[in-house]
C-alpha cells in the first residue's frame, strides 16, 4: 500500500461518481497518468445515478488518458437483503453520524474483483480516494496492507494499492478540485428521480463541505425543487428518515 504518487504509466481507479474519486480521477490525468477506471455494479439503490454521473463526468473531462470505464459485477442483495442500502427505506439522514453509513465488508467485497482484473491484464496499480480521518475500518493501513499481500500471495502478481488523498481532508480536496464540474458528481443514499434527495447523511455532507467554496453548493437536490399541477405547486416526494 503506497500514499505516494503513482509509478506506473497506467493506474487502476475505484470510481463512484462521487466528489472524492472523480477529483482523483482528475489528479491522476494531471500527473499524466493514463486511468482505468472501474466501476462496481452492487445494486444499490443509487447506482443508476451514480453511474450515470460516472459517464457525464468523464465525458466533460474530455481526457484521452482515461480509458473505457469497466464495470464488474457484485451484486450485494443476497448478503445485506432488506438493508436500506438495498431498499431505500431508513436511509440515514442529516442528523446521523458518519458511522451510520457504514456497509458491511464494503472496501473487501469491491476491491477484490479490481484487483483481480488489474493483475490479470498487468496493471500493477489500483488508486482509491480515502481521505484523511476515514473513520471505517477497511479503510485503514491495517486493512490494506495485508489485503493487498493476501491477493498476492492468492495470484502471484501484486497489485499495489495507493490512496492518493490520503493525507488530505474532505475539504482540502475539494480545494484542489474546485475547477472541475463538481456539479455532475453524485453522492446520495436514496436519489429521487435521478436527483440528490437533499436529505439523507451522504447530501448533508456534501452541501456542508460544497458551501466552503468561492462558488458554494452547485447542486440541485430534490427537496427543493417543486412540480406544478394546473398551476398548483405540488411537494416532492421523500423517503423516511431514520428513527
Amino acid at each position: 500500500m503506497s500514499t505516494g504518487r503513482p509509478k506506473t504509466i497506467t493506474t487502476g481507479l475505484m470510481l463512484s461518481g462521487g466528489l472524492d474519486s472523480a477529483i482523483l480521477l482528475a489528479h491522476l490525468v494531471e500527473q499524466g497518468m493514463r486511468v482505468q477506471p472501474f466501476y462496481i455494479e452492487t445494486g444499490c439503490v443509487w447506482q443508476k445515478a451514480e453511474r450515470g454521473a460516472v459517464e457525464q463526468f468523464i465525458d466533460v473531462l474530455a481526457s484521452d488518458r482515461v480509458e473505457p470505464v469497466v464495470d464488474l459485477q457484485l451484486p450485494i442483495a443476497d448478503l445485506y437483503g432488506t438493508h436500506w442500502s438495498t431498499t431505500g427505506w431508513n436511509v440515514p439522514d442529516e442528523t446521523t453520524p458518519d458511522s451510520s453509513v457504514s456497509l458491511w465488508g464494503r472496501n473487501p467485497l469491491l476491491l477484490v474483483k479490481a484487483i483481480l482484473w488489474c493483475s490479470m491484464h498487468n496493471l500493477s496499480q489500483l488508486a482509491l480516494a480515502t481521505l484523511k480521518g476515514n473513520p471505517f475500518s477497511d479503510a485503514t493501513p491495517q486493512f490494506f496492507e495485508p489485503f493487498e499481500q493476501a491477493l498476492a500471495t492468492a495470484t502471484g502478481n501484486r497489485v499495489e494499492i495507493i490512496l492518493p488523498f490520503a493525507h488530505l481532508s474532505k475539504r482540502q480536496v475539494l480545494d484542489q478540485g474546485k475547477h472541475l464540474p463538481l456539479h455532475l458528481t453524485f453522492s446520495c443514499l436514496a436519489p429521487i428521480e435521478g436527483l440528490h434527495c437533499g436529505k439523507c447523511n451522504k447530501c448533508a455532507e456534501r452541501s456542508r463541505e460544497l458551501q466552503s467554496l468561492s462558488d458554494g453548493d452547485p447542486t440541485i437536490y430534490a427537496e427543493n425543487q417543486v412540480a406544478c399541477t394546473n398551476g398548483q405547486p405540488e411537494a416532492t416526494h421523500t423517503l423516511p428518515h431514520t428513527k
